[in-house]
C-alpha cells in the first residue's frame, strides 16, 4: 500500500512538473514572454490550490485507488497532447484543467495514510512518504532531460504521459481503500493504538466537515501557520539563486549549491516525523517549535555567510540548515499533525483546507517578495521570513494542550 501510494505520487510529480523543463523551447515556439509563460504556471496554481481543497472532501467520501488513478490517467492524457497544442490561450486552458487533475493525487494518499497506519508510526510513515516530492523532481528532472535528447520538447509531455496512464492502471490493482475491504481489521484495533479522536459514523458528512473541518479551532491555526511555512518554503527555494547572483556567485556555482536545500531538506522531513513517534508519542507541536526555532539562526546565518568569498562549505552548511528545518514543518503541520486534529472521515478534506492555505503563502512568495527586494533589499526578504517564522510558531504552539491531552489517550488497550 505504501509503496503504491510513494510509486503514483512520484508519476503525479512527474506529470505535473516537466513544464520547467520545456518552458525554453514553448516560449521559442510561440514567441512568448516570461510573463506569459508566469500566466500558465499561475492557473495551474490557482486551479491546484482550490482543486486540492475540493478533491479532499471528495476523496473522503470514494476510493482511494480509484480517486488516485484517475487523477494521475487524467492528468497524463494532458500529457499525452498537450505538447501539440497550437495556440498560448489553449496552453494556459489545458495547463489549468491539469493542475485540477494534479490536486487529486494527495487527498487520496492522506486518507490511505490515516486508515493503514496508527496514530503512534504515522509520522514516520508520512514524512517517509513525503520524500516523494524530491524524488519525483529528481527523477523528473534526469527523465526529461533524456525525453529532449531522444524526441524533442514534445517528448517531455508525451512520454511522462504514456508512463503516467500505465501506472495509473496499476495503482487501480495495487491500491485496496481500507484494511476491512481485504478482511483485515481496522488499524487502531490490529494495532491496539486508540484513535485520538473517535469516529463520527452517526453524522452525515457535511456535519462531519462543519464540526471537525471548518468549525475546528485548532485546524485554523494550523491552516494560518501553514501560510507563513510555505512562504519561507517556496521564497527560499524559488529566490534564492537571485540572491546569491546580487551577492556576486555565478550562475552555475549557484545551481550547485541551491541543490543541498532540497536534499537535505528531505532528510530534515523524514527525521522529524520520526522525532514525532520516537520522543514525542507521535506529539508534532515540540517538533515544529523546535525546527522553526533552530530555521531563525539557520536564515540568519544565510542572509549573513552567503557571498562570493565565503568557503563552498560554509554556504552548503546554511542553504542545507534552512532546507533541514523547513521541510519538517513543511511536512508535518499540512499533512501528520492536521490528520490527528479531525476525525478519519474527514482527514482528506482537513489537509485539502490546510494545504489550500499554504498555496496563498506560495503565491506570496512570488511577486510579493518582488515588490520586496524591491523596495528593502535582501535584508527585507530574510527579515519577513524570520518574522515569518515567529508568526507559524505562534500559531503552531495554540495546539500545544489540545496535542497533549490527545496524546495522554494514545495508550495500549
Amino acid at each position: 500500500m505504501f509503496s503504491g501510494m510513494y510509486i503514483g505520487y512520484i508519476m503525479y510529480y512527474f506529470t505535473r512538473k516537466n513544464l520547467t523543463y520545456a518552458a525554453p523551447s514553448i516560449m521559442k515556439k510561440f514567441d512568448i514572454t516570461m510573463r506569459d509563460m508566469g500566466a500558465i504556471s499561475s492557473v495551474s496554481y490557482i486551479t491546484y490550490g482550490i482543486g486540492k481543497f475540493l478533491s479532499g472532501i471528495i476523496a473522503d467520501k470514494c476510493n482511494i485507488k480509484t480517486f488516485m488513478a484517475l487523477g494521475l490517467i487524467g492528468s497524463s492524457l494532458i500529457n499525452l497532447f498537450f505538447g501539440f497544442l497550437p495556440s498560448m490561450p489553449l496552453l494556459t486552458l489545458f495547463w489549468g484543467i491539469n493542475g485540477g487533475l494534479q490536486s487529486m493525487g494527495f487527498p487520496p494518499v492522506a486518507k490511505g495514510l490515516v486508515y493503514w497506519f496508527s496514530p503512534r508510526e504515522r509520522a514516520t510513515k508520512w514524512t517517509l512518504w513525503a520524500s516523494s516530492h524530491t524524488v519525483g523532481t529528481a527523477i523528473g528532472g534526469i527523465v526529461t532531460g533524456l525525453c529532449i535528447a531522444i524526441g524533442g520538447w514534445h517528448a517531455v509531455f508525451y512520454i511522462p504521459g504514456i508512463i503516467g496512464i500505465i501506472t495509473g492502471i496499476g495503482l487501480l490493482f495495487i491500491l485496496t481503500d481500507k484494511p476491512v475491504c481485504i478482511g483485515l481489521p481496522p488499524i487502531d484495533v490490529y494495532k491496539k493504538d486508540v484513535m485520538p479522536i473517535k469516529k463520527q459514523s452517526n453524522l452525515s458528512h457535511w456535519q462531519i466537515l462543519t464540526k471537525y473541518v471548518f468549525g475546528n479551532p485548532f485546524l485554523w491555526s494550523l491552516a494560518i501557520s501553514y501560510i507563513f511555512i510555505y512562504y519561507i518554503r517556496f521564497a527560499t527555494l524559488d529566490w534564492t539563486t537571485v540572491f546569491m547572483a546580487d551577492r556576486g556567485i555565478g550562475n552555475a556555482r549557484a545551481a550547485f549549491l541551491l541543490s543541498s536545500m532540497p536534499f537535505v531538506g528531505t532528510l530534515g522531513g523524514i527525521s522529524s516525523g520520526w522525532i514525532s513517534d520516537r520522543f514525542f508519542k507521535g506529539r508534532c507541536t515540540p517538533v515544529n517549535l523546535i525546527y522553526l526555532f533552530c530555521l531563525i539562526f539557520s536564515l540568519a546565518g544565510m542572509y549573513h555567510f552567503i557571498n562570493a568569498t565565503t568557503p563552498i562549505w560554509i554556504m552548503i552548511t546554511f542553504l542545507s540548515l534552512v532546507g533541514f528545518f523547513v521541510d519538517g514543518p513543511q511536512n508535518l503541520v499540512g499533512g501528520v499533525q492536521t490528520s490527528r486534529l479531525t476525525v478519519q472521515e474527514s482527514v482528506s478534506a482537513a489537509c485539502g483546507f490546510t494545504g489550500m492555505f499554504g498555496y496563498v503563502g506560495s503565491a506570496l512568495s512570488g511577486f510579493g517578495v518582488a515588490l520586496l527586494v524591491e523596495k528593502y533589499g535582501w535584508h527585507g526578504f530574510f527579515v519577513s521570513c524570520i518574522v515569518s517564522c515567529i508568526i507559524a510558531m505562534f500559531f503552531i504552539a495554540l495546539t500545544w494542550k489540545k496535542e497533549a491531552a490527545d496524546a495522554k489517550s494514545l495508550k495500549p488497550q
